[in-house]
């Protein structure tokens, strides 16, 4: 008996590969949203598409997130609560109720996995149903682990008759049709929890992205994902990875650490309340010592103490000597994990840092020297409408959301790229492929 986690990302991947290859640029009008659900932050906007004019942001809805830790749900009602308030303000803005949400998934356990399929054509021209076959084949001979959803199937290349780099090979001749697909896949209890969350609000869910992947969308440029670039989003939560390889995507990752793990350190190192230990970290806070830190004060309210009653002072060397480890171990994290997955060398000489963790003074320069590759920092694309208040590194996901939906499931390079959950649900994926083969 075939596991039912097997089963339901076969009919997954045959609905989805069914749809590659054949999908055209289309030129979308009305109302567009994207809801970036953060550890610490929630954002949602809304933008008006002007067919192939491009984009206006008209509404715009900015909350403090409750109810996520490390990029996942972990208290539904909370999280409920945040994102509705999220939604409802942006719809304020704009005039007018929005029915669906393109979301992103920062958390969840994030898996990659490239596969490489071929199969034989007798020298025929190939056309549409070549693709779906040899994309339902290779599809089929994934092997993602147990309680994982599909997140995203991605053909990152064709060959034929072993001659590689054909992007589009319809059209073309030959007697073997090879493919690379990169498959990403999440935890099935992150993706049904944050689908919980979003459709408590009576709001459907569009597209769902993996978060480096969105964020990618609005902070690298073209000839950065042709040569090789790595995307590293320093969210509140987690820090996430994404690799572009020849104008593909062909990795992910997710690591449990971010802006609210310095932020703890500094609570437990300071003994001081959170609210303190973020406004400090704001205000004071530095990855690379300086020579002048030592002789700056900074006032620590105590935990514990009523306000003004008895004050810490401590140097602006003290907080510093607790935030340059965490940032160090988050980038030797990612050097290592790049290393693991063998994707360090392939993701060329530049790394864009996004997300608000990447803000933080010094953590451009220590980035680069432990990573040993040019660093810069990644600020979402410019939008008519789009305030300024939210148009820094923070808010790149939420930008890469909207940019998504706004070009009708066609990726940046072009090619057709579906997400994996649509509003419909799994169950009913399922039972379209079962009407399709039996």
């Amino acid at each position: 008996m075939v596991p039912e986690h097997v089963e339901k990302n076969r009919a997954f991947a045959k609905e989805e590969a069914m749809t590659k290859g054949a999908l055209q640029t289309k030129t979308r009008t009305g109302l567009v949203a994207a809801l970036d659900i953060g550890s610490t932050k929630m954002c949602c906007l809304i933008a008006r598409v002007h067919g192939g004019e491009g984009v206006e942001v008209v509404g715009i809805g900015h909350q403090v997130s409750k109810g996520v830790r490390a990029g996942a749900i972990v208290n539904l009602e909370a999280a409920e609560a945040s994102i509705r308030a999220t939604v409802e303000a942006a719809e304020q803005m704009a005039g007018d109720n929005i029915r669906h949400v393109n979301v992103n998934l920062s958390g969840g356990d994030y898996r990659s996995r490239l596969i490489a399929y071929e199969v034989a054509l007798s020298g025929h021209e190939i056309g549409d149903g070549d693709i779906r076959r040899i994309l339902e084949a290779s599809a089929r001979e994934c092997d993602m682990p147990p309680e994982h959803d599909v997140i995203h199937t991605v053909p990152v290349g064709y060959s034929i008759d072993g001659h590689k780099g054909v992007r589009d090979p319809r059209g073309m001749f030959g007697d073997r049709l090879g493919v690379n697909l990169h498959l990403v896949s999440a935890s099935t209890g992150a993706v049904r929890n944050l689908k919980a969350g979003v459709e408590r609000c009576h709001l459907g869910i569009e597209n769902m992205l993996v978060g480096p992947y969105a964020s990618a969308l609005s902070v690298v440029s073209a000839d950065e994902r042709d040569l090789g670039v790595c995307v590293i989003d320093m969210g509140g939560g987690t820090t996430t990875i994404a690799v572009f390889f020849d104008g593909e995507l062909v990795h992910v990752e997710s690591i449990p650490v971010g802006g609210a793990s310095v932020t703890n350190d500094i609570a437990r190192g300071l003994a001081t309340p959170i609210v303190h230990a973020e406004r400090m970290k704001t205000l004071y806070g530095s990855a690379i010592a300086s020579p002048s830190d030592d002789h700056e004060i900074i006032k620590a309210p105590l935990i514990g103490e009523e306000e003004n009653v008895e004050i810490n002072q401590v140097p602006r060397s003290m907080l510093v000597g607790i935030i340059r480890p965490r940032i160090e171990e988050t980038f030797e994290l990612v050097r290592d994990r790049l290393g693991a997955a063998g994707f360090d060398k392939l993701a060329g000489r530049t790394v864009v840092l996004t997300g608000g963790g990447c803000q933080l003074p010094g953590v451009q320069e220590m980035a680069g020297e432990i990573l040993q590759k040019q660093i810069r920092i990644g600020r979402p694309r410019t939008l008519p409408g789009l305030a300024e208040m939210v148009s820094g590194p923070a808010f790149a996901t939420a930008v890469g959301l909207l940019s998504y939906a706004a070009s009708s499931s066609q990726d940046v390079a072009g090619r057709a790229y579906r997400p994996c959950e649509e509003s419909d649900g799994r169950w009913s994926r399922l039972g379209r492929w079962i009407k399709e083969n039996f």
